[in-house]
């Protein structure tokens, strides 16, 4: 990916109207898709526009170029992906939190594959366009985070674990249903990421993570896995 200069930051604005949201919302589930095929060189405007259903200029009034787009992209995608952690308080029972959490990410992972594919290309090209936020936002809320899972590991509620690569152990085990499905698929044929096969594989995740934390996890084993 060639070197990008830093996107310029919007300015405070007025609260959006219900029109705006819709039109943004369409704007970047577009965009989101076509960057995920064709990376930011290969994305075109043209191409987003037609696939959000929306006039080309409608792109530029919402969004002044295809960097302020790629970025709000990425921006909504990490967003996204760590609102889930808001379950990791002090006070939660970790069992319940997991839980939560992991059908979250997986739900995500399997419907809205697209996020995870471009995110994860920026990422292999060095984040050249979002590393500043991953450094911040992300990083912050890593170490809140683990701080909560030492929390749970001192008052003995879990067991012993390295809470930093715990998370990423979450993201792994969550992302790669969306990130290397093909694999998946090529592995279990093309009914492996249908309906049944997700609850499959969420159960499969769901009992890992909460062994890997000591946990019973009898009430998940419970379920069917397909």
């Amino acid at each position: 990916m060639t070197k990008l200069s830093r996107p310029r930051m919007p300015k405070a604005a007025a609260p959006k109207s219900r029109i705006w949201q819709i039109n943004e919302a369409a704007i970047l589930g577009g965009a989101e898709r076509v960057f995920a095929r064709a990376g930011f060189e290969g994305a075109t405007m043209m191409q987003i526009a037609d696939e959000a259903g929306v006039p080309k200029p409608n792109l530029h009034y919402y969004f002044g170029s295809k960097l302020d787009l790629y970025r709000a992209v990425l921006d909504r995608v990490l967003h996204d992906w760590l609102d889930p952690t808001e379950v990791f308080v002090a006070d939660a029972q970790p069992r319940a939190a997991l839980e939560t959490y992991v059908r979250r990410k997986m739900a995500l992972a399997f419907e809205r594959p697209d996020a995870s594919r471009v995110f994860a290309n920026e990422l292999l090209h060095g984040a050249p366009v979002i590393g500043e936020l991953l450094r911040g936002e992300l990083r912050a809320t890593v170490v809140d985070k683990a701080r909560v899972i030492d929390g749970w590991i001192a008052a003995g509620k879990i067991a012993p674990l390295d809470s930093t690569h715990f998370f990423f152990t979450l993201w792994a085990c969550t992302q790669t249903y969306a990130d290397f499905d093909v694999q998946i698929r090529a592995v279990m044929g093309d009914a492996a990421l249908g309906e049944a096969a997700q609850r499959r594989a969420t159960e499969h995740v769901l009992r890992v993570v909460l062994r890997s934390c000591g946990l019973e996890d009898s009430e998940s084993a419970g379920r069917p896995a397909a």
